[in-house]
């Protein structure tokens, strides 16, 4: 079965930096588009950011744009998400998901079929 693995999540202080990844015990990342993705309580899904399977796309929301970076090393079949400057409000449970295609899709959550069990971010102080 198909199903990625998040980790990196934890506690931070406003200001703070954290670094998840995403990695895929069974299969490569190699070739797909992956995305990032947050819910917090109450709230909707929210892409936060998508890399293209070659790398060469990268999409960023508002809301993150300046602070998130999204990058692949696929020789470790590892997608990163490193956060910086972290607000109270980035606080939520982060997935990463993946295509099917290289293509990011628009970076909508509906175009992505895998996604892994989320980490949970908190930031406060």
């Amino acid at each position: 079965q198909l199903h990625l693995v998040e980790s990196g999540g934890g506690l931070a202080q406003p200001g703070g930096s954290l670094t998840l990844s995403c990695q895929a015990p069974r299969f490569t990342l190699d070739g797909s588009a992956i995305g990032w993705f947050r819910q917090a309580p109450g709230k909707e899904r929210e892409a936060i950011s998508c890399i293209s399977g070659t790398g060469g796309t990268r999409i960023y929301a508002d809301s993150v744009k300046g602070r998130f970076t999204i990058s692949r090393d696929n020789a470790k079949n590892t997608v990163y998400l490193q956060m910086n400057s972290l607000k109270p409000e980035d606080t939520a449970i982060y997935y990463c998901a993946k295509r099917r295609f290289n293509g990011v899709g628009g970076c909508r959550s509906d175009q992505y079929e895998y996604w892994g069990q989320g980490t949970q971010v908190t930031v406060s102080s």
